[in-house]
């Protein structure tokens, strides 16, 4: 493990406080060095410059990349060729030190499982932000990505869910305003993924570190293990201490669409059941180090004045949902690939693709009817553009944190039932890891204000970040 210097521990704690406390951001710090006139370039660094990343940088290129930063520099290779002249760093906290008079705004596109503490980090600079989804690895995070945002209001953020910005939540959302599926009580969202491997358990043994690679500050809170390349690019989504599985994966582009047209807010309860990974002698394998192969969740949310109302029925691992009565046999469910919504309502039933592209009636013949107006503004250039232009020109794009944290906290208390679901839980506290037994499918009670699971206490220990360590 590396050594950590009592300067980088001192700028780290300093950080956490300031974004802690939502501090706002005095005026004369924004226009200063780090100040955006309308007409300028943005001058934009990139914590996460590999996979994700590559492509997030890639769609801001006509910004001025100063700064790119990631544990992996064979990763990060391209990123470092279409920017020679910007500086790198592995370390995030070193570049925030060494060029925070010089970052206007900050694309992260690490593991789930550190969005929080770099965004807050750089909120706490008075620095821009993009986080690719899920915003945040916990929903105590969520809530303070949330709330920084909302005391900042001066800071132009933005999720990377990039149908929020598309043509297809905004026609869906204009077919329901007109009135053509009444109320809409009952949703189907579901997906394809996982398409890495999920649900066998942790690894065992380890394995090298690659020179190219930082395994320590690629762990960043996490807890301390062995090095095993199972974890790193890619797989880490299906492990608890990182990812969020497939809901969290692919959560925020599918539930954008129904949870932002019908206001749906916090959820009131969540409940599971999931497909379990058989061992040799075909007995159910628990194993909760990694997120399941496949799940269902039923989401409950409360009526919101005149709306009724809604359930939000969540599947994956390429689990459908019934096929609507009156669709075709050779009609497209969704995207035709496993992912998609469902929005039945009173008067119509909906069926979209991913990010509600393609909006169409069932029966498709209803749609020869349809002649919605064209009522709400169009986002003319990418997701990440659109934050840039908020930039520019002082303005909150498709998926800022006000409009994203709500979204993802609801993403992460489906999680909250999909890890309730077991007949051998473990113990959180490590006293016996025999002791606290959840039957199969509980429902869990949710107080979206209090942020706290009502009827099963324990589940709460997952609620908040469980940081195990100082990096």
């Amino acid at each position: 493990m590396q050594k950590k210097s009592s300067t980088r521990r001192k700028f780290l704690k300093t950080a956490s406080t300031a974004a802690a406390g939502f501090m706002i951001v005095p005026r004369h710090v924004l226009g200063g060095p780090g100040y955006t006139a309308p007409s300028d370039t943005v001058n934009v660094a990139a914590i996460g410059a590999g996979g994700k990343g590559k492509g997030g940088i890639r769609d801001i290129a006509s910004q001025n990349i100063v700064a790119l930063c990631d544990v992996d520099d064979k990763m990060a290779a391209d990123s470092r060729e279409a920017h020679p002249k910007a500086a790198y760093f592995r370390d995030y906290r070193k570049m925030l030190e060494k060029h925070a008079k010089d970052i206007d705004a900050v694309i992260i596109s690490t593991p789930d499982h550190t969005h929080a503490i770099t965004g807050l980090a750089c909120m706490a600079l008075g620095k821009h932000v993009y986080i690719e989804k899920p915003l945040a690895h916990s929903i105590e995070e969520v809530r303070a990505l949330s709330e920084a945002a909302k005391a900042n209001p001066q800071l132009i953020t933005q999720m990377g869910n990039q149908g929020a910005s598309g043509e297809g939540i905004r026609k869906t959302q204009e077919i329901y305003e007109a009135g053509l599926l009444g109320d809409v009580h009952t949703v189907h969202a579901f997906t394809n993924r996982p398409v890495w491997p999920q649900g066998g358990g942790a690894p065992s043994g380890s394995t090298p570190v690659p020179d190219h690679f930082d395994w320590n500050l690629w762990l960043g809170p996490a807890a301390d293990r062995p090095h095993h390349e199972a974890y790193h690019p890619f797989a880490w989504r299906g492990y608890w201490d990182f990812g969020t599985g497939a809901l969290g994966d692919m959560g925020c582009h599918i539930i954008d669409t129904p949870f932002y047209i019908l206001e749906l807010g916090y959820p009131t309860s969540a409940e599971a059941s999931v497909g379990q990974v058989f061992s040799r002698n075909w007995s159910p394998d628990y194993n909760p180090e990694s997120c399941p192969p496949s799940s269902k969740i039923h989401v409950s949310f409360p009526a919101r004045g005149e709306k009724p109302p809604v359930e939000l029925i969540w599947t994956d691992g390429g689990i459908l949902p019934r096929r609507p009565e009156g669709m075709k046999a050779d009609e497209k469910l969704g995207d035709g690939n496993g992912n998609g919504i469902i929005m039945e309502g009173t008067r119509g039933t909906l069926v979209a693709d991913v990010y509600g592209a393609n909006p169409r009636l069932v029966p498709t013949k209803n749609m020869d009817y349809i002649n919605v107006p064209e009522t709400l503004p169009r986002v003319t250039t990418s997701h990440a553009m659109d934050w840039i232009n908020g930039i520019k020109n002082n303005y909150q794009p498709s998926s800022h944190f006000g409009k994203a944290g709500p979204l993802t906290e609801t993403v992460l208390m489906g999680n909250l039932a999909v890890r309730g679901y077991s007949y051998r839980f473990p113990d959180p506290t490590g006293k016996d890891a025999e002791a606290y037994k959840v039957p199969g499918r509980t429902r869990l009670e949710w107080d979206g204000a209090k942020m706290e699971v009502t009827n099963v206490p324990e589940m709460n220990y997952f609620v908040r970040n469980q940081k195990n360590r100082s990096f």
